[in-house]
């Protein structure tokens, strides 16, 4: 037997053991506790979002604090991306860009800001959300945003993504 040949016989032998349904028996799954929020997916659908909430003008007032240094004043001048536009350089920011509004809390409560990343509270990234997605025009000023009313939000360029989540529980693994 070649070379070639036995590495593709050995591989399609692990292939096949690691397919099995036991699995090779190795470590202990976590409880919820164990697993850190940011260690959690938020799915396009809604599933996976924390518990809280938040408005506009609470995410004003967080954005002026923790966001207006990299973003600018109002959330258009950058220097970094501004999520409100478009603008001169940004033809589509990040709160009308994204294509869910699950994806942009997610971002903001895993990456944001940049000097503390996973620093923000689930309510402070829902406030932040609403903030940008009120911003851009996508939701009204007074619309409070969480796990109930994040999912149903229609981000203007959503059809302008490949919907792989478009079988219903389609998970990215």
């Amino acid at each position: 037997m070649s070379t070639r040949n036995l590495l593709a016989a050995a591989l399609l032998a692990v292939m096949s053991g690691a397919a099995s349904a036991e699995g090779p028996g190795l470590g202990q799954p976590l409880s919820d506790e164990e697993i850190p929020f940011y260690a959690r997916y938020v799915m396009p659908d809604g599933r996976g979002l924390p518990e809280g909430g938040g408005t506009a003008a609470t995410g004003s007032a967080i954005y002026a604090e923790k966001c207006a240094t990299c973003h600018g004043a109002t959330g258009i001048e950058g220097p970094v991306m501004p999520p409100v536009g478009p603008n001169d350089i940004w033809a589509k920011p990040a709160g009308r860009y994204w294509p869910y509004a699950t994806t942009l809390f997610d971002y903001i409560r895993r990456a944001m800001p940049l000097d503390a990343p996973k620093s923000l509270s689930d309510d402070e990234a829902y406030a932040l959300a609403a903030f940008i997605l009120a911003a851009n025009g996508v939701i009204g000023e007074g619309d409070t945003m969480d796990a109930e009313s994040l999912p149903k939000v229609e981000m203007p360029n959503r059809d302008n993504f490949l919907d792989v989540w478009a079988k219903q529980g389609a998970t990215p693994w």
